[in-house]
Protein backbone atom coordinates (compact mmCIF):
# COMPACT_ATOMS: atom_id res chain seq x y z
CA UNK A 1 0.00 0.00 0.00
CA UNK A 2 1.53 3.43 -0.89
CA UNK A 3 2.27 6.10 2.24
CA UNK A 4 0.24 9.25 2.16
CA UNK A 5 1.34 12.12 0.94
CA UNK A 6 0.53 14.10 3.86
CA UNK A 7 2.85 14.60 6.71
CA UNK A 8 1.23 14.25 10.22
CA UNK A 9 0.60 17.53 12.25
CA UNK A 10 0.30 18.11 16.10
CA UNK A 11 -3.44 18.52 15.47
CA UNK A 12 -3.42 15.06 14.12
CA UNK A 13 -1.51 13.16 17.65
CA UNK A 14 -4.10 16.00 19.61
CA UNK A 15 -7.47 14.51 18.01
CA UNK A 16 -6.43 10.68 18.41
CA UNK A 17 -4.58 11.28 22.36
CA UNK A 18 -7.91 13.59 23.09
CA UNK A 19 -5.72 16.80 24.36
CA UNK A 20 -4.61 20.20 23.57
CA UNK A 21 -2.00 20.86 20.61
CA UNK A 22 0.26 22.87 23.75
CA UNK A 23 -0.43 19.71 25.51
CA UNK A 24 0.94 17.54 22.99
CA UNK A 25 3.94 19.50 22.08
CA UNK A 26 5.00 19.68 25.46
CA UNK A 27 5.12 16.26 25.73
CA UNK A 28 7.16 15.68 22.80
CA UNK A 29 9.62 18.02 23.99
CA UNK A 30 9.74 16.87 27.24
CA UNK A 31 8.56 20.22 28.56
CA UNK A 32 5.94 21.83 31.15
CA UNK A 33 3.94 19.94 33.66
CA UNK A 34 2.25 17.05 32.15
CA UNK A 35 0.34 14.32 34.31
CA UNK A 36 2.07 10.48 33.59
CA UNK A 37 -1.13 9.32 32.28
CA UNK A 38 -1.66 12.37 29.85
CA UNK A 39 1.93 11.61 28.54
CA UNK A 40 1.86 8.71 27.80
CA UNK A 41 -1.91 8.84 26.24
CA UNK A 42 -0.30 11.58 23.81
CA UNK A 43 3.15 8.99 23.05
CA UNK A 44 0.83 5.96 22.83
CA UNK A 45 -0.94 7.97 20.20
CA UNK A 46 1.73 9.42 18.35
CA UNK A 47 3.69 5.81 17.86
CA UNK A 48 0.18 4.10 16.70
CA UNK A 49 0.04 7.42 14.31
CA UNK A 50 3.67 6.62 13.43
CA UNK A 51 3.97 10.90 13.91
CA UNK A 52 7.87 11.74 14.29
CA UNK A 53 8.49 15.43 15.73
CA UNK A 54 9.92 18.12 12.77
CA UNK A 55 12.98 19.58 13.71
CA UNK A 56 13.33 22.06 11.33
CA UNK A 57 12.29 25.03 12.78
CA UNK A 58 11.15 28.82 12.14
CA UNK A 59 10.39 29.57 8.66
CA UNK A 60 11.90 25.58 7.04
CA UNK A 61 9.24 24.06 9.33
CA UNK A 62 7.32 23.50 6.25
CA UNK A 63 10.03 22.24 3.80
CA UNK A 64 12.13 19.17 2.99
CA UNK A 65 15.36 18.80 3.36
CA UNK A 66 17.65 17.57 0.25
CA UNK A 67 18.56 14.36 2.07
CA UNK A 68 17.51 10.72 1.72
CA UNK A 69 17.72 9.00 4.44
CA UNK A 70 19.11 5.11 3.70
CA UNK A 71 19.21 3.08 6.54
CA UNK A 72 20.94 -0.31 6.09
CA UNK A 73 21.59 -3.38 8.66
CA UNK A 74 25.34 -3.37 8.30
CA UNK A 75 28.55 -1.23 6.93
CA UNK A 76 30.87 -4.07 7.46
CA UNK A 77 28.55 -6.57 5.42
CA UNK A 78 30.25 -6.07 1.34
CA UNK A 79 26.70 -6.18 0.39
CA UNK A 80 25.62 -3.14 1.19
CA UNK A 81 28.88 -0.71 0.47
CA UNK A 82 28.06 -2.06 -3.11
CA UNK A 83 24.50 -0.65 -2.88
CA UNK A 84 25.08 2.87 -1.24
CA UNK A 85 27.62 3.11 -4.34
CA UNK A 86 24.64 2.82 -6.64
CA UNK A 87 22.62 5.18 -4.40
CA UNK A 88 25.38 7.59 -4.77
CA UNK A 89 26.02 7.44 -8.03
CA UNK A 90 22.42 8.02 -9.17
CA UNK A 91 22.12 10.94 -7.08
CA UNK A 92 25.29 12.63 -8.01
CA UNK A 93 23.72 14.68 -10.66
CA UNK A 94 20.61 15.59 -8.04
CA UNK A 95 20.69 18.03 -5.47
CA UNK A 96 19.98 15.02 -3.24
CA UNK A 97 22.51 13.70 -0.60
CA UNK A 98 22.56 10.34 0.84
CA UNK A 99 22.27 9.71 4.54
CA UNK A 100 23.23 6.47 5.66
CA UNK A 101 21.68 5.11 9.62
CA UNK A 102 22.72 1.21 10.42
CA UNK A 103 20.59 -0.99 12.22
CA UNK A 104 22.67 -4.07 12.55
CA UNK A 105 20.06 -6.08 12.06
CA UNK A 106 18.12 -4.73 15.59
CA UNK A 107 14.18 -4.21 14.75
CA UNK A 108 14.30 -1.93 17.44
CA UNK A 109 17.32 -0.29 16.42
CA UNK A 110 16.38 0.46 12.98
CA UNK A 111 12.76 1.78 14.67
CA UNK A 112 15.01 4.49 16.20
CA UNK A 113 17.16 5.61 13.82
CA UNK A 114 13.98 5.78 11.36
CA UNK A 115 12.63 7.82 13.82
CA UNK A 116 15.61 10.25 14.05
CA UNK A 117 16.41 10.38 10.82
CA UNK A 118 11.97 11.17 9.77
CA UNK A 119 12.30 14.13 12.44
CA UNK A 120 15.44 15.98 10.06
CA UNK A 121 12.42 15.65 7.30
CA UNK A 122 14.42 14.15 4.49
CA UNK A 123 13.24 14.04 0.79
CA UNK A 124 12.36 10.29 0.80
CA UNK A 125 13.74 6.84 2.43
CA UNK A 126 15.88 3.92 1.43
CA UNK A 127 15.60 1.21 4.23
CA UNK A 128 16.76 -2.69 3.70
CA UNK A 129 13.79 -5.19 3.65
CA UNK A 130 10.02 -5.81 4.26
CA UNK A 131 9.73 -6.94 7.59
CA UNK A 132 9.69 -3.79 10.08
CA UNK A 133 8.10 -3.46 13.39
CA UNK A 134 4.27 -1.94 13.53
CA UNK A 135 5.73 1.37 14.84
CA UNK A 136 8.56 1.66 11.96
CA UNK A 137 6.05 0.66 9.40
CA UNK A 138 4.00 3.37 10.81
CA UNK A 139 6.23 6.18 11.00
CA UNK A 140 7.03 5.35 6.75
CA UNK A 141 3.05 4.86 5.86
CA UNK A 142 2.78 8.64 7.94
CA UNK A 143 6.08 10.08 6.37
CA UNK A 144 4.40 11.63 3.36
CA UNK A 145 7.42 11.06 1.52
CA UNK A 146 8.84 8.27 -0.92
CA UNK A 147 9.61 5.21 0.63
CA UNK A 148 11.78 2.45 -1.13
CA UNK A 149 12.75 -0.76 0.42
CA UNK A 150 15.26 -2.83 -0.94
CA UNK A 151 16.97 -5.87 -1.54
CA UNK A 152 13.59 -7.78 -1.31
CA UNK A 153 10.60 -8.88 -3.36
CA UNK A 154 8.55 -11.46 -1.16
CA UNK A 155 6.43 -9.52 0.14
CA UNK A 156 4.19 -6.18 0.72
CA UNK A 157 6.02 -3.07 0.43
CA UNK A 158 5.04 0.20 1.98
CA UNK A 159 5.21 2.00 -0.73
CA UNK A 160 7.91 0.74 -3.46
CA UNK A 161 10.54 -1.81 -3.58
CA UNK A 162 13.34 -2.63 -5.62
CA UNK A 163 15.59 -5.98 -5.18
CA UNK A 164 15.46 -9.68 -6.09
CA UNK A 165 12.85 -12.91 -4.82
CA UNK A 166 14.88 -14.62 -2.45
CA UNK A 167 12.93 -17.84 -1.98
CA UNK A 168 13.66 -17.54 -5.93
CA UNK A 169 16.98 -17.48 -6.09
CA UNK A 170 16.99 -20.45 -3.48
CA UNK A 171 15.10 -22.33 -5.70
CA UNK A 172 17.36 -21.81 -8.56
CA UNK A 173 20.48 -22.90 -6.33
CA UNK A 174 18.75 -25.66 -5.51
CA UNK A 175 18.11 -26.74 -8.60
CA UNK A 176 20.82 -26.53 -10.25
CA UNK A 177 22.48 -28.71 -7.00
CA UNK A 178 20.15 -31.20 -7.83
CA UNK A 179 20.89 -31.62 -11.55
CA UNK A 180 24.30 -31.91 -10.89
CA UNK A 181 23.61 -35.21 -9.10
CA UNK A 182 24.19 -34.10 -5.44
CA UNK A 183 21.70 -35.41 -2.94
CA UNK A 184 24.03 -35.56 0.60
CA UNK A 185 23.24 -31.76 1.23
CA UNK A 186 24.11 -29.37 4.18
CA UNK A 187 23.01 -25.75 4.53
CA UNK A 188 25.25 -23.25 6.33
CA UNK A 189 24.43 -19.89 7.16
CA UNK A 190 23.34 -16.97 9.41
CA UNK A 191 20.89 -16.91 12.38
CA UNK A 192 17.78 -16.44 10.30
CA UNK A 193 15.69 -14.94 13.05
CA UNK A 194 17.98 -11.87 12.45
CA UNK A 195 18.60 -12.26 8.77
CA UNK A 196 15.02 -12.68 6.73
CA UNK A 197 16.37 -13.09 2.82
CA UNK A 198 18.61 -15.56 3.99
CA UNK A 199 15.85 -17.71 5.39
CA UNK A 200 13.42 -16.52 2.75
CA UNK A 201 16.51 -18.20 0.57
CA UNK A 202 16.44 -21.39 2.82
CA UNK A 203 12.97 -21.57 2.47
CA UNK A 204 13.04 -21.59 -1.21
CA UNK A 205 15.84 -23.87 -1.57
CA UNK A 206 14.36 -26.87 0.90
CA UNK A 207 10.97 -26.65 -0.90
CA UNK A 208 12.80 -27.22 -4.35
CA UNK A 209 14.95 -30.50 -2.65
CA UNK A 210 11.95 -31.15 -1.06
CA UNK A 211 9.89 -31.73 -4.42
CA UNK A 212 13.27 -33.79 -5.43
CA UNK A 213 12.85 -36.04 -2.82
CA UNK A 214 15.81 -34.49 -0.82
CA UNK A 215 16.21 -33.11 2.42
CA UNK A 216 18.72 -30.93 4.07
CA UNK A 217 20.82 -33.56 6.11
CA UNK A 218 22.96 -31.17 8.23
CA UNK A 219 22.59 -27.04 9.00
CA UNK A 220 24.91 -24.84 10.90
CA UNK A 221 24.17 -21.20 12.28
CA UNK A 222 26.40 -18.58 13.13
CA UNK A 223 26.35 -14.97 14.55
CA UNK A 224 29.73 -12.34 14.47
CA UNK A 225 32.80 -12.92 14.54
CA UNK A 226 35.25 -13.44 11.21
CA UNK A 227 32.96 -14.76 8.57
CA UNK A 228 35.85 -16.43 6.90
CA UNK A 229 37.30 -18.30 10.49
CA UNK A 230 33.45 -19.26 11.07
CA UNK A 231 33.05 -20.43 7.32
CA UNK A 232 35.95 -22.74 8.21
CA UNK A 233 34.61 -23.88 11.77
CA UNK A 234 31.25 -24.97 10.33
CA UNK A 235 32.49 -26.73 8.01
CA UNK A 236 34.46 -28.90 9.83
CA UNK A 237 32.22 -29.02 12.03
CA UNK A 238 29.03 -31.10 9.50
CA UNK A 239 32.18 -32.91 8.03
CA UNK A 240 32.91 -34.12 11.18
CA UNK A 241 29.46 -34.84 12.19
CA UNK A 242 28.46 -36.21 8.52
CA UNK A 243 31.52 -37.40 6.43
CA UNK A 244 29.51 -38.26 3.71
CA UNK A 245 27.94 -34.90 3.00
CA UNK A 246 28.32 -34.23 -0.99
CA UNK A 247 27.49 -30.27 -1.39
CA UNK A 248 27.48 -27.28 0.86
CA UNK A 249 25.61 -24.49 0.52
CA UNK A 250 26.20 -21.30 2.18
CA UNK A 251 24.07 -18.30 3.02
CA UNK A 252 27.28 -15.99 1.82
CA UNK A 253 30.41 -16.09 -0.27
CA UNK A 254 32.07 -14.88 2.52
CA UNK A 255 31.83 -18.09 4.96
CA UNK A 256 31.38 -19.85 1.50
CA UNK A 257 35.57 -18.78 0.91
CA UNK A 258 35.94 -19.71 4.72
CA UNK A 259 34.58 -23.38 3.43
CA UNK A 260 36.51 -23.62 0.57
CA UNK A 261 39.88 -22.85 2.05
CA UNK A 262 39.09 -25.38 4.92
CA UNK A 263 38.56 -28.22 2.17
CA UNK A 264 40.93 -27.08 -0.18
CA UNK A 265 43.84 -27.59 2.63
CA UNK A 266 42.48 -31.29 3.43
CA UNK A 267 42.87 -32.12 0.13
CA UNK A 268 39.02 -32.47 -0.27
CA UNK A 269 38.16 -32.88 -4.08
CA UNK A 270 35.55 -29.91 -5.21
CA UNK A 271 33.77 -30.59 -7.00
CA UNK A 272 33.84 -34.21 -7.39
CA UNK A 273 33.48 -35.47 -4.09
CA UNK A 274 32.32 -31.93 -2.24
CA UNK A 275 30.05 -29.38 -4.17
CA UNK A 276 29.91 -26.07 -2.83
CA UNK A 277 28.14 -22.65 -3.41
CA UNK A 278 27.58 -19.33 -2.05
CA UNK A 279 25.45 -15.95 -2.71
CA UNK A 280 26.09 -12.42 -3.13
CA UNK A 281 28.64 -12.95 -5.77
CA UNK A 282 31.37 -11.05 -3.72
CA UNK A 283 34.29 -9.24 -6.69
CA UNK A 284 36.68 -9.47 -3.61
CA UNK A 285 36.61 -13.21 -3.71
CA UNK A 286 37.56 -13.48 -6.97
CA UNK A 287 41.50 -14.46 -6.40
CA UNK A 288 40.88 -17.38 -4.62
CA UNK A 289 42.51 -20.82 -5.33
CA UNK A 290 38.75 -21.86 -6.83
CA UNK A 291 36.09 -19.34 -8.14
CA UNK A 292 33.10 -20.03 -5.79
CA UNK A 293 30.05 -21.01 -7.36
CA UNK A 294 27.16 -17.98 -6.42
CA UNK A 295 24.53 -15.73 -7.53
CA UNK A 296 24.81 -12.22 -7.99
CA UNK A 297 22.50 -10.18 -5.50
CA UNK A 298 21.88 -7.34 -8.47
CA UNK A 299 23.64 -4.93 -5.25
CA UNK A 300 24.76 -2.17 -7.46
CA UNK A 301 21.64 -1.70 -9.44
CA UNK A 302 19.13 -2.14 -6.67
CA UNK A 303 21.09 1.11 -4.71
CA UNK A 304 20.88 2.91 -8.41
CA UNK A 305 17.26 2.09 -9.05
CA UNK A 306 16.10 2.95 -5.90
CA UNK A 307 17.60 6.54 -5.86
CA UNK A 308 16.10 6.66 -9.19
CA UNK A 309 12.76 5.84 -8.01
CA UNK A 310 13.52 8.76 -5.12
CA UNK A 311 14.98 10.94 -7.53
CA UNK A 312 12.19 10.79 -9.65
CA UNK A 313 9.44 11.25 -7.14
CA UNK A 314 10.86 13.92 -5.66
CA UNK A 315 10.27 15.73 -9.54
CA UNK A 316 6.85 14.71 -9.19
CA UNK A 317 6.99 11.91 -11.29
CA UNK A 318 5.76 8.42 -11.23
CA UNK A 319 8.01 5.38 -11.77
CA UNK A 320 7.55 2.02 -11.28
CA UNK A 321 6.88 1.02 -8.11
CA UNK A 322 8.01 -2.58 -8.65
CA UNK A 323 11.53 -3.42 -9.83
CA UNK A 324 12.06 -6.97 -9.41
CA UNK A 325 15.42 -7.78 -10.43
CA UNK A 326 16.83 -11.20 -11.93
CA UNK A 327 20.15 -12.35 -10.25
CA UNK A 328 21.96 -15.50 -12.20
CA UNK A 329 24.03 -18.29 -11.01
CA UNK A 330 27.48 -18.51 -11.49
CA UNK A 331 29.17 -22.24 -11.28
CA UNK A 332 32.50 -21.20 -10.76
CA UNK A 333 34.84 -24.14 -9.98
CA UNK A 334 32.88 -25.61 -7.19
CA UNK A 335 29.37 -26.79 -8.66
CA UNK A 336 29.43 -29.01 -11.81
CA UNK A 337 27.10 -28.06 -14.30
CA UNK A 338 24.01 -30.43 -14.28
Amino acid sequence: MANDNRSLTLRDVSEASGVSEMTVSRVLRNRGDVSDATRARVLKAAKDLGYVPNKIAGALASQRVNLVAVIIPSLSNMVFPEVLSGISQTLEDTDLQPVVGVTDYLPEKEEKVLYEMLSWRPSGVIIAGLEHTDAARAMLNASGIPVVEIMDTDGEPVDAMVGISHRRAGHEMASAILSAGYRRIAFLGTKMPLDHRARKRFEGFTETLAKGGVEVCEREFYSGGSALAKGREMTRAVLDRSPDIDFIYYSNDMIGAGGLLYLLEQGVDIPGQIGLAGFNGVELLQGLPRQLATMDACRREIGCRAAGIIAARVAGETPEATVALTPTISFGDTLRRG
